[in-house]
């Protein structure tokens, strides 16, 4: 049963990944993610529904389009696999509740803002916004403890915003400041501070690995590492807390 349960979770997390592909696709080229038809960017043909059965169809077409015979993009399973690993991870660490709901929705959210970010620099604001609600949500949920969410909230962008003042845009982006107000919503102050710190950990040493290796410059996207430190935030950020306040404690 419990095998079944993780393999139903895998299934929706790639059927939704097939759906991140099109927001990270369409959102930066101001295109409909809900009317308009799924289509190979080549050739412009039309997808069956057979063509769209997320890992499946990309491995059965050979990775390539159908009609025209491109090659499709590694990002297509990429992102679907991503996500079915990350909801089974979710509901590993946090077990099968309302939470981990929320958790995999703002998980898939971070991926999509993460390829965006990678790609163009820019976080959407309405994936904040979808972050941000979901936040609510969550907040909702431990009602007797609301404060820490709203303290979260401003937390670490109320230090970003200062910090983009003083270097006049050039230090921060400000769709870094409202993803830190929006995932402070769901983790509360004290993980949304730790996820803030993990964030530039992972930034710091990724991003001087990919200079040193793949000559990339010195400008960084931030949405993908704050997005790591928020996902790792979630589900092991008390457990973290607890651990260094036993260290620091004796």
């Amino acid at each position: 049963m419990t095998a079944f349960l993780y393999i139903t979770i895998f299934l929706y997390g790639i059927l939704i990944g097939s759906f991140l592909n099109v927001c990270i696709y369409r959102i930066p080229r101001k295109e409909n993610i809900v009317t308009t038809r799924s289509h190979c960017m080549s050739c412009g043909y039309q997808l069956k529904w057979y063509d769209l059965v997320p890992l499946f169809s990309f491995l059965l077409l050979g990775g390539r389009c159908r009609n025209c015979g491109t090659k499709l993009s590694w990002q297509y399973p990429l992102v679907e696999l991503l996500n079915g690993l990350l909801y089974i991870i979710i509901f590993l660490a946090n077990g099968f509740n309302a939470v981990s709901v929320i958790y995999c929705l703002v998980t898939s959210a971070l991926l999509v803002l993460s390829f965006i970010d990678f790609k163009t620099f820019e976080i959407p604001p309405g994936i904040n916004f979808f972050i941000g609600i979901l936040g609510v949500f969550r907040m909702a949920l431990d009602g007797t403890d609301w404060m820490k969410y709203v303290l979260g909230a401003c937390s670490v962008s109320a230090f970003l915003m200062v910090l983009f003042w003083i270097t006049r845009g050039k230090g921060i982006g400000g769709g870094d400041i409202k993803l830190m107000a929006a995932s402070g919503l769901v983790l509360g102050w004290q993980w949304n501070v730790l996820a803030f710190i993990w964030g530039c950990l992972f930034g710091s040493v990724i991003h001087i690995i990919r200079m040193k290796l793949s000559k990339a410059d010195r400008t960084l996207a931030f949405g993908p590492y704050l997005s790591m430190g928020i996902f790792c935030s979630m589900l092991y950020g008390e457990a973290f807390l607890e651990w260094y306040l036993r260290i620091c404690t004796g």
